[in-house]
């Protein structure tokens, strides 16, 4: 397999790393880590918080350096963590749940390293636009996302439970890179852009532009709708502010983004990443606000399975009680 990680060999017993990753290196305990994390194409969500993540992370332990790698998104990220070509990668909830329960392929042995944020999906339209509704957008252009990212995943979700299809009811628009969407709204090309969660850039983009922006989610009863056939959608909410001229609160639903790992991850290696990312939390979320939801206890309540977070994790999560 090929590793990405680096191990650098040299004394490090009091950094709590002794043992199997020391055993890796011929028995010398380990001085320096080089992790690579994957995350998106340029101008989308994943690329924001992976380098943020990275920046906050190698900042807090001066023998961790993880490298953010630009990616074509979710759908590229879980097979390189599973080729070894990457250490970590962000990873959005609608591919991880079909990843992790096998859907159209084989059930992935990858672990979770965090839970990052909450992704209430929804779209956005320009605010001098005639629609008001998901259903006054069928048969017009919409942009899903990126090719290879989560969000398309998470629209066909959320759009089957209304009986409602992607590519045959939409004008379905695919970008190639996720800063492509919000011109493409503000100049007419698409009548409204795919997104999900609080401070996405696609959104903060179309809000902040000379038309401003008007934000379109499923009502009550279409919420309950499409829970009724996808359970595994959770009522979310993106608080009032969240976007420039967003006074009211939105109901939405959706699912959580996980940093995955690669799943041979040294035990040692993610329990020094869960102790170093969970003891700067506060740090986190100054610099990013969707960083405020990347704490221990939303990575438990987050998991489908407690089994699925990295066993280091859980290691670090038992000795500060957020599991017993």
């Amino acid at each position: 397999m090929k590793f990405a990680l680096t191990l650098l060999a040299a004394a490090l017993l009091a950094n709590h790393l002794a043992g199997p990753a020391a055993a890796q290196t011929g028995g010398n305990a380990i001085s320096s880590t080089t992790i690579s994390l994957g995350t998106a194409t340029p101008g989308g969500g994943f690329p924001l918080y992976g380098n943020a993540f990275a920046e906050v992370m190698n900042a807090a332990d001066s023998a961790l350096t993880i490298t953010p790698r630009n990616t074509k998104g979710s759908n590229e990220n879980i097979p390189l963590l599973e080729k070894g070509e990457l250490d970590l990668a962000l990873v959005a909830g609608e591919p991880a749940y079909e990843a992790f329960a096998g859907i159209g392929r084989a059930k992935v042995r990858l672990k979770i390293l965090t839970a990052i944020y909450s992704n209430p999906g929804m779209f956005v339209v320009r605010a001098d636009s005639p629609y008001r509704t998901i259903h006054d957008l069928v048969g017009q252009p919409v942009a899903f996302g990126a090719k290879g990212s989560g969000l398309p995943i998470l629209a066909r979700y959320v759009l089957d439970g209304l009986g409602l299809r992607q590519d045959e009811d939409f004008k379905a628009v695919y970008l190639d890179r996720a800063g492509d969407g919000p011109a493409m709204v503000e100049d007419g090309r698409v009548a409204a852009l795919w997104g999900a969660g609080i401070g996405w850039p696609g959104f903060a983009a179309v809000a902040s532009s000379a038309t401003g922006a008007r934000f379109i989610a499923p009502d009550a009863e279409e919420i309950a709708r499409i829970r009724a056939k996808h359970a595994f959608l959770k009522p979310l909410t993106v608080p009032a502010g969240s976007y420039p001229g967003q006074s009211e609160p939105i109901a939405s639903l959706g699912s959580w983004s996980f940093v995955l790992t690669r799943e041979d991850l040294p035990d040692d290696i993610g329990y020094r990443l869960a102790k170093t990312l969970h003891g700067l939390e506060p740090t986190f979320c100054r610099k990013l606000a969707q960083a405020c939801e990347t704490t221990a206890a939303n990575t438990v309540a987050a998991a489908p399975k407690p089994e699925l977070i990295h066993p280091g994790v859980m290691k670090y999560f038992r000795e500060i009680g957020v599991v017993k």
